[in-house]
């Protein structure tokens, strides 16, 4: 068993959204780390930028995301027949039989759609992964 260390006093300052001042020199530090970056204005417009972002026919993969949800993109990626849904081919495959095309499958999408845990200010992204199933496609996805 592994015992954490108490991470102390809960830090209320992460409470508070970022203002959109902030928001818009992080969104400049992504684009100088080699990143598109767009703030959206509501959850429809950030539903929009994805959506106008990736082509239509594209193969993408949704990682697993409650944002996601939310805002609509799981079922329009995943259901909508406008882009190849990698989730829905994944699912089609036997796990016991088919692990390594599944995994390599998941590996290099040309797009991946999911949610970062952090964003500092100075455009680092931080995504962690239960079974690092995601990391392969964050690192590698979208090539151009």
């Amino acid at each position: 068993m592994i015992v954490l260390p108490d991470p102390g006093p809960l830090n209320l300052e992460f409470e508070r959204p970022a203002d959109r001042a902030r928001l818009e020199r992080t969104a400049a530090a992504l684009v100088d780390r080699g990143f598109i970056a767009r703030v959206a204005d509501s959850a429809e417009h950030a539903r929009e930028l994805v959506l106008e972002a990736i082509p239509e026919g594209a193969e993408v993969h949704l990682a697993l995301s409650e944002t996601l949800r939310e805002l609509g993109l799981a079922s329009e990626i995943d259901e909508s027949g406008r882009y190849d849904s990698l989730r829905s081919r994944l699912k089609e495959l036997d796990r016991e039989t088919q692990g390594r095309e599944m995994r390599k499958l998941g590996a290099a999408p040309d797009f991946i759609v999911g949610s970062a845990h952090a964003v500092t200010d100075g455009g680092d992204i931080v995504v962690g992964s239960g079974s690092g199933s995601q990391l392969g496609a964050y690192a590698y996805a979208g090539g151009t």
